[in-house]
Parts: structure tokens; sequence; C-alpha cells
């Protein structure tokens, strides 16, 4: 392995500054941090974990290319490639190079041993080199029978099994006598690899795919598809709001190994009107940007950010939503699958390496074919074309769907507005789309009440507090019910309160059912008292007391009169409360003063937002920083070059030589002690001295430095060094 990447280092160094400048280009891992000189670049070019990056970025057909080149005996030409692939192949070799999966011996070409690893000991279905001479000519002769066994290992897998080597049939025999066939034990043979090329027309593959499939797909109007488009990015603004307000309200204790359970998922997605598959993604989404967390104690609450998320322009939030969602590595698809355990949202069980490959390869194609709803099946298969190591036929299917959602498309096609965030335009053009929000709603005769849009974020929180959302659309219907009204209660409001908001903003008068329900429910909130003893329920309605003993739905609290007034049981607070208000009741907590206790209006999480992780892949870095990676790895390799011949100065000779290179303005290396006691060379740009410390640019940051002069051992010309500079234009 050593040699393998001495050969290879020597390779790098002979390639130009553009070509390494492609190289890091093609594989961004390479420079990330940035190796020390061209050994420790060939190193980690050739590792495992890079290689493995290196390969998921090939499309199909330079994916073959590799295959290819791996079956050959090295080092191999050029032509030997070409002949068992395509005179096309003559291009993916080239690009091939660029990223260094291979490198050049003279005119011959070389793959490195681990890259061999990763595509296995049987490429393309081919089998293990023959130990002996190869008479291809004797496939001419191969006998009828003979020739059948050979056809079902031809394109592979290249073994077979026998019964017992010592007892083969005539067909089995003939092969294995004349070497077409090699044993590998007493119960398997194998096809030789240059027979089965032979047989395959001397050539790897059945079919080189170098171009992906059109995609095929209904046609649309760029018009149908934006107004799809803005009403599902208003539809996600809705929901995300909904869904924080509800863990508000509401708010559901996570599961020991994190995340949010079934039931509590399935009350949330009834709560918004949607799949529970929409729900969890919508929970993932607000996960993503801070909105939610999980408190020390276990409580799914939002965090502040929520609130200043909710005072920001729609185009703003909607933006702030969707470019995580396009680096994430969480597939909230996944939710509600079961493997060893239910793999819940905001669990840890949700990311997949090339999520965001796959997502983004997925837009792409969107982009590059507008106006089209592509065909599942079509666009799955060009996807598979560009990432054939990654791919995943239900990662593309969920992407499209939460596309969707998120109105990046608009019935299935890419909208304006998810152009503009795919090539990063500064104005998505949504602010302009979006219906402006209104401050009033429509109070009807039935306990209902329509916004004719979307309210502003404060009318739509009170709204949501006293009231549930029955309907959604171009106009939003809402229900008052005795739960909705209690849940307003709740939050410390007052019948009084409450009718004096809905008067407020109505533009149709008060119907006298919905005030009569509203007094009604003012009226029983809070007779009924619970406290802590364990648990106490106290009354001054002797009546009520005696009719919740004799409720046989109340049976299972086991709760026990201690006082004509007062019950106690044994279980928790919040859960006599929910059991209660279950079968009809509506008691109100209490403090331990007798106090009516009453939720805060806002709950927010204690803790600061904890976006997770994200397992991103590496993107291609900017010109400047390869500009600084490969002038960095040069000098690197002159201060490895130059380390035995700095001579030891003194202190004098150190400062006049010092004194003299800047005048000179010439570049320097100085043998310079760290804080560690470490020596190392450093190329340096001196500039001035000053108070001890000399000031110059060192060559391998690039950066402006001060070394102190008393640990400066030593100085040196860089002409002594026999190095060719080579000018780099990026």
């Amino acid at each position: 392995m050593s040699k393998l990447a001495i050969t290879f280092a020597d390779e790098l160094r002979s390639r130009s500054d553009q070509d390494l400048a492609a190289l890091f280009k093609y594989r961004p891992d390479l420079v990330t941090p940035v190796p020390n000189d061209f050994t420790s670049l060939a190193a980690r070019a050739t590792s495992t974990p890079s290689l493995v990056r290196a390969l998921d970025s090939l499309n199909q057909w330079h994916y073959q290319i590799i295959e290819a080149a791996c079956v050959l005996p090295e080092p191999f030409k050029k032509s030997e490639l070409l002949s068992i692939t395509s005179e096309e192949s003559a291009f993916a070799l080239d690009y091939l190079w660029q990223m260094g999966l291979l490198y050049k011996e003279g005119n011959n070409y070389r793959t490195p041993i681990n890259l061999k690893l990763l595509i296995g000991d049987e490429p393309v279905g081919l089998g293990p080199e023959s130990a002996g001479k190869v008479n291809l000519n004797i496939l001419k002769d191969v006998p009828k029978p003979s020739m059948e066994v050979l056809s079902k290992l031809i394109w592979g897998p290249p073994r077979g099994q026998i019964s017992n080597i010592k007892k083969l049939g005539t067909a089995i025999g003939w092969l294995l006598d004349n070497n077409v066939l090699i044993a590998l034990d007493s119960n398997t043979v194998a096809l030789p690899r240059e027979y089965a090329i032979n047989l395959r027309g001397n050539k790897v593959h059945k079919e080189l795919y170098i171009k992906p499939n059109l995609l095929s797909g209904k046609k649309l109007t760029q018009k149908q598809i934006d107004l799809a488009a803005v009403a599902n990015i208003s539809t996600i603004l809705r929901w995300c709001e909904e869904f924080l307000h509800n863990l508000s309200d509401e708010t559901p204790t996570a599961l020991r190994t994190g995340g949010i359970g079934v039931r509590d998922m399935k009350r949330i997605a009834e709560h918004l009107g949607v799949e529970e598959s929409c729900a969890g993604f919508i929970a993932e989404l607000c996960y993503l940007s801070g909105l939610v967390v999980i408190d020390p104690d276990d409580q799914v609450l939002p965090t502040s950010a929520f609130d200043i998320w909710l005072s920001k322009p729609q185009e703003e939030r909607w933006y702030s939503l969707v470019v995580l969602w396009l680096d994430t590595s969480r597939v909230s698809g996944l939710i509600g699958r079961t493997s060893d355990k239910n793999i819940a949202p905001l669990g840890p069980e949700l990311d997949r390496a090339g999520a965001s490959l796959i997502k983004r390869t997925t837009l792409k194609i969107l982009l590059e074919n507008p106006q089209t709803t592509p065909e599942l099946e079509s666009i799955s298969e060009i996807v598979k074309w560009w990432n054939p190591q990654r791919f995943n036929a239900e990662f593309v299917e969920w992407n499209l769907r939460e596309a969707e959602w998120l109105g990046i498309t608009g019935q299935g096609a890419i909208s304006e507005f998810g152009k503009n965030l795919l090539t990063a335009q500064d104005d998505l053009g949504i602010e302009k789309a979006l219906p402006k929000p209104v401050d009033h709603i429509l109070i009807q005769a039935d306990n209902s009440a329509v916004a004719p849009g979307p309210l502003t974020p404060e009318l739509s929180a009170e709204m949501g507090t006293i009231a549930d959302i029955e309907s959604r659309g171009g106009a939003t219907v809402y229900r008052f019910s005795e739960a909705s009204i209690r849940r307003g209660l709740d939050h410390g409001k007052t019948g009084d309160q409450i009718k004096t908001f809905l008067t407020k903003i109505s533009k149709t008068p008060m119907p006298q059912p919905l005030a009569y329900l509203i007094a009604d429910v003012a009226k029983r909130h809070g007779r009924l008292r619970i406290g802590s003893t364990q648990t106490y329920i106290r009354c001054e309605d002797e009546g009520l007391i005696q009719q919740i003993m004799h409720d046989k739905k109340c049976e299972h609290l086991r709760l026990r009169r201690i006082a004509p007034q007062v019950l106690v049981a044994d279980f928790e607070l919040d859960e006599i409360i929910g059991e209660l208000r279950e079968f009809g009741y509506l008691p109100a907590a209490e403090n331990s003063s007798g106090v009516l206790l009453s939720q805060p209006n806002l709950r927010r999480a204690k803790s600061r937002p904890k976006p997770p992780r994200i397992v991103s892949e590496f993107l291609a870095p900017k010109e400047n920083i390869i500009y600084s990676a490969v002038k960095t790895i040069r000098a690197g390799e002159r201060s490895r070059k130059v380390e035995p011949i700095v001579p030891g100065t003194s202190s004098n000779e150190t400062l006049a030589l010092l004194n003299q290179f800047i005048e000179t303005q010439q570049t320097l290396v100085i043998s310079y002690a760290d804080n560690n006691g470490g020596v190392s060379n450093r190329i340096i740009e001196p500039i001035s001295i000053s108070l001890g410390s000399l000031t110059a640019r060192d060559e391998t940051t690039g950066e402006i430095t001060q070394f102190r002069i008393p640990r400066i051992n030593g100085v040196a010309p860089t002409v002594t060094i026999s190095e060719n500079k080579a000018d780099l234009d990026l």
C-alpha cells in the first residue's frame, strides 16, 4: 500500500495546478482539512471513506467505466479499456483521471487497491483470472451440453455448485478438463474472467448507459403550476403555525428514546386535518428550523424562535423552512416505520446517508424539465442513472411528495418559486403571490366562523385557542365547541373576554346560541377543583360530588370520599383532569392555597433551540478555497524538501538576514520552534520587524503572522530549493 501511495503521490506532483483544482472541485472532501503535502493528499484520496464518497458522486455510465477498469490487468492501456466498453469511454476516462479514481503510469493507467476492494472481487459478475494459459480458441469446440452450462455463468454470477467434483457429468467434465471452468473447491466451479469476456462478445457490460432516459410526464401551463404552488406555500406555513400553537396548548411528553409518540401524532394529525405522514413531516420541518425542542423535562414545546419566526414576512418564513429541508439528511418518510421499534418524528433514527443527494438530483431533473409533472417510474430511472450507488425509489417518491407540500412544485411540476429557490434568486416572488392577511372573521349562526383569507398571526393564535379548524382552503372555517371554549378558559380568559374579542373582530353579529354556549361553559368551568395530595377533588356542590362517585365511567379512578365536598385519588393531577374532561366534567386545577390555576397564554421551551445535526454532503468549494488549497499543498511540499538544509544562525545573523530579505522582498525559509517545543520549516514573505517579532506572510496559510525572533533557529533563501514555481490560474 505504501508503494501505491508514493506512486500516486508522484503522479499528483506532476499534475498542473489546473488539474489539482479540478480534483478538489470534484472531490471537495480532499480539502477538508487541507493536506500538508502530496503524500498526505494521495493517502487521503485512496482512503476508503474518500473513495466511497467519490463513487457515490458517479453517474451510472462513469461507474460502469470504473467497473471495466477494475476488470483489466494493470497497468492497462487506454485502447484496452475502449475495446471492452466503447469509443465514448475516452471522455469518461479523462474525467475519472481528473477525479483521482485512476492515475497514470506513463501512458498507462492504474486503479487504487482500495477502489478494487470496494468494487469487489467479481466486478460486473466476472470471475477470477485464469491461473493457467488461456486458449480462447477452445471455445469454438465447446459441445452443446457444455455450452448450456456456460450460458448460465456468462453474465454472472460466475460460480456454480456441483454435488461432487469426483462424480461429474460429461458437460461439466469437458469444461474442467479443458480449463474452461476452474474448480474453487470440491463443490464449486467458476468461469475464468478471460473466457467470460470473450463469450460476452469482448465487452464487459450487456449495455452501456451513456445517457439518462428522457423524462416522461404530463404537460401543464406555468400558471396552473404556480397557482397550485402558492396555495401549498400558504398551507404549509399555516400547518406549521397550527402545529406549534397546538404543542403550546396540549403539550405532549416525549418518548424515552426521543421523539413524539404515536398517540400524540394521531391527535396532532386530527387537529391539523392531515394524514399522519404529513403531520410527521411538519414536525420534522419545525424541528430542523429550531422552532420546536424537547425540554429536559421531556416536554415537546415551541421555542422562543417561533415568536420571532411569526413576526417575519411570509417569504422569509418559507425560505427558512425549505432551505434546511434541501440539505437535511433526515428522512421524514420513514416516520411510522417499524423495525425494532417505531420510528418517531424528532427521534434519532431518521438520518440516512445520501438523502440530500437524492433530493437535489430529483429537483435538478424537475428544473431541467419545466412545466412537466413527471411519471414516478420515469423520474426514478433518471435519478438512478445519476446516483446508482445511493438510489432509493422510496426516497424519490417522498421527495416529490414533500416538494409538493412545500410549494416547490405545483401539481408535481417545478414552480417559479421553486426555480427561484434552486437558482439562488434574491426575490423568490412569494410575497407578491400570496394573498394578504385579513383582520376579521364572519361568525355564522351554527357556532362556526369563516376567515375569508389567512388571518394575521395575532388573530390566528387567538382563534386557535378558542375554536377548532373545521376546514381549510381559500377560506378557513372555525368551529366553536364546549371543548374549544374550555381551552380558552384554561388559558386564563374569562367568558366576557372571549365575547368581547369575537364581537370586535367579527363583521357579523354574534348569534345567541354562541353567546349562550360561552356563558354556560364559563359558568361551569372551575366549579370542580383538583389539587395534589396525591390528588384531591373538591366541589361546593355536593350533588356533583355524589354524581361523580356514582358515575360508572369513573370507577377505574378509585375515588375515595373523605368529606362531603372532597374526594381523593392515587392518580396524578393531570391524569384526573384529562379523564374527567373526557367524561363530560369541566374541572380546573388549583394550587395548595386553593387559588385557581390558569395555564400561561404562551408555553415556550425553557431550553434553547437544538436543531438536529445534518449528515451533509460535501459541496464544491469556492474558487478562492481551491486556490488556497493548491497553494498550501505546494508550499507544504517545498517545506518538506528544504527541511534538511536550513542552517542554524545566531541571533545577530538572524536579524541581519531578516533585514536583508525585507529590503529585497525575497521569500525565505525559517526553522521555527512552536509553543510545544516542536521545530518546523516555514516558507514566509517577510514584511517588517518590530518589538522582537517578525511580521510576515505565511505561504502555507496565506495569512499575516507574527513570529518571535528568539524562536527562529535558522534562516535560508528559497532559491536553494530546486523547485519550479508555476503560476496558479483558476
